[in-house]
């Protein structure tokens, strides 16, 4: 079978099972305390696409290796010195780096195929002020950020980068990155319009494949990828291989389907609800774990972000956003008997997650699948890069609460965060 090799892992330990004594039990109830030990796998990427698990669904888009995220370095080949944004951002342009770092990498904001916004390590968006200099000033991109990149045939680390104005950046001094250069170029050493790209980092996660494809077409590629990853005939197999339950990972859009915000599509909720009819029949449980949060949780590919920004529990909005997701799945499954547990925050990373804000919408996650159904687990995973036993106190004062601890045993930390490693977990 081709199923195993593509699941992650989930060695649970014994949860607690708790009797109603209520004679007048419902179905979901009566499923709840015929439990055994919890043996599951978890359906990596399926709903919520990771790149590393099945990296051809990237294939199809142009300059797929110029998606959301990805981080570029540009080298000055007139001046032999990187671009880089002065303080990080919030003034000039600068060309007068003889190493690359963080103020010299930006990060892309895909609008096409050839069109992007470039963002600086502050935050700051690149743009062209009213005096032709390049700048890294705005807080949100509009016409002045915008900006193409023109590769040179047969070699697509040479580029020029065309303006909102129509002509190119040059470096024209070490201090001084202006967008006034002509459409005339050879292409040579000795054109201050050429610069030579480094890419350092990439994410292939749900935002990258839909904004790279486009509605239409991602919609197409991610329904036939919904329809054959998973299929009844795997949770057959896996019911068969001594297993009694499945994790599967959803993002946050999945509560507006089938018309989500853009650049996601619609389409997941269905394969979800697939998945509980498959579940029934096979007598499998299964986890619903939130995978991506509203303004990601982690900076990585699964948690679906943009460019690899952690803004998840920065402000109340974000949560109060992802406490209604939770509760539109614990609705609309509370009623079968195979949903085991709803997981309300997959891998939230210290310190862009703080403890204060994580512990205030677990509280909230935690009423709102109570609302719903007194008998499935609420799983509360800790902080990546934090103390595994900071949440000990807290879940304990909630029933049927389960704390879920990620240890990284596989690879190096030397892998770039926007490939995390296959792990394994207990809970």
């Amino acid at each position: 079978m081709r199923l195993l090799p593509l699941l992650l892992l989930v060695i649970c330990s014994p949860w607690p099972l708790l009797q109603s004594a209520d004679a007048g039990r419902t179905l979901a109830e009566a499923g709840a305390a015929r439990r055994p030990r919890v043996r599951a796998v978890s359906l990596g990427g399926w709903l919520v696409t990771e790149g590393w698990v099945k990296p051809s669904l990237f294939d199809g888009i142009p300059n797929n290796d110029l998606l959301d995220g990805t981080q570029l370095q540009f080298k000055s080949v007139a001046r032999n010195r990187y671009l880089a944004a002065e303080q990080g951002g919030g003034g000039a342009i600068v060309a007068d780096r003889e190493q690359p770092s963080g103020w010299e990498t930006f990060k892309l904001w895909r609008i096409n195929e050839t069109t992007f916004n470039f963002r600086v390590f502050g935050n700051q968006f690149v743009g062209v002020d009213i005096s032709g200099r390049v700048v890294a000033t705005a807080t949100t991109p509009g016409p002045s950020e915008t900006f193409q990149l023109v590769r040179r045939d047969g070699d697509k680390t040479r580029v020029r980068i065309r303006a909102p104005n129509g002509l190119f950046l040059q470096a024209k001094t070490m201090d001084s990155v202006t967008a006034d250069h002509s459409e005339d170029t050879n292409w040579g050493d000795d054109d201050p319009s050429v610069f030579v790209t480094n890419s350092v980092a990439h994410l292939q996660g749900e935002y990258q494949l839909c904004n790279g494809y486009g509605i239409r077409k991602a919609r197409q590629v991610l329904r036939d990828h919904w329809r054959t990853f998973i299929t009844e005939s795997d949770f057959s197999f896996i019911a068969s291989s001594g297993l009694n339950a499945v994790r599967i990972p959803v993002g946050w859009w999945i509560a507006s389907d089938p018309r989500p915000p853009r650049p996601f599509v619609g389409g997941s909720l269905r394969a979800l609800d697939n998945a509980f009819r498959w579940a029934e029949k096979y007598n499998l449980d299964i986890i619903v774990d939130l995978h991506a949060a509203p303004g990601s949780q982690n900076p990585y590919e699964h948690s679906a972000t943009r460019d690899g920004s952690q803004e998840w529990g920065t402000r109340d909005e974000s949560i109060a956003q992802t406490v209604q997701v939770i509760d539109f799945l614990a609705s609309r499954y509370a009623e079968s008997p195979s949903l085991l547990a709803v997981s309300l925050l997959n891998s939230p990373l210290a310190p862009g997650a703080t403890l204060r804000s994580l512990t205030k919408y677990y509280r909230l996650g935690y009423d709102a699948v109570r609302r719903h159904t007194r008998t499935a687990y609420v799983v509360m995973p800790a902080r990546l890069a934090a103390d595994d036993t900071e949440l000990l106190g807290f879940a304990g004062r909630f029933s049927r609460a389960v704390l879920d601890v990620h240890y990284y045993n596989l690879f190096s930390a030397a892998r770039s965060i926007a490939s995390p490693p296959t792990r394994t977990s207990t809970s």
